[in-house]
């Protein structure tokens, strides 16, 4: 937030953070680094719906009741890497040097956590091998939507990244990881079955 965006109070003694700013009201954004693009550009598309995947991972950790502090603990990491790949999605190509790996652009290293966190938890049960009717539970329920977004995400940032980006490949393995624990959660899954 820049001092634009605070207001004095009446007293003149307090100064607080302005919530709206009416710079989007021409229907552009702002990208990290400089720049602005209409709202229905690619990198908009992608990093809200990466916005929206951190919002339904949150709804699957409040659910969880925070019962299973290792699942709880991955939850959270993985919310925080949501706002790694909304600052590389929201940075225009001309600006990705300015990234730094793990902190405003998805790392390799970030990667590999996804799929030693998807192996722990297929170690400990045997996947279905067939279509599952999601909703075995609530928290199941919500990993598997989460699931979905981060699909939606998945697609849209296609459109948004550039050559080299591990954005996407990020996306997919969360996807992953989010079946999984949804699998996991739910104890045993409910196979599709032909009728």
């Amino acid at each position: 937030m820049t001092p634009a965006d605070e207001r004095t109070s009446d007293d003149g003694s307090r100064r607080r953070p302005v919530i709206y700013t009416r710079t989007g009201d021409d229907g552009t954004t702002g990208l990290l680094y400089g720049g602005r693009v209409r709202k229905d550009a690619p990198a908009p598309t992608a990093y809200g719906d990466v916005d929206e995947a951190q919002a339904a991972i949150g709804v699957a950790r409040a659910v969880s009741g925070g019962a299973d502090e290792q699942l709880d603990a991955i939850l959270v990491s993985l919310a925080r890497d949501l706002w790694i790949l909304m600052a590389e999605l929201a940075t225009a190509p001309e600006n990705r040097s300015r990234l730094e790996d793990g902190k405003t652009r998805v790392s390799a290293e970030m990667l590999a956590g996804l799929e030693s966190q998807i192996d722990s938890f297929a170690a400990r049960f045997t996947p279905p091998s067939e279509f599952v009717v999601p909703g075995g539970d609530p928290l199941s329920a919500h990993l598997d939507l989460a699931r979905t977004v981060v699909r939606r995400a998945e697609r849209h940032a296609l459109a948004a990244t550039v050559d080299g980006s591990l954005v996407v490949a990020y996306l997919n393995r969360l996807s992953d990881l989010l079946w999984t624990l949804a699998r996991f959660a739910e104890g045993e899954a409910m196979p599709v079955r032909a009728v």
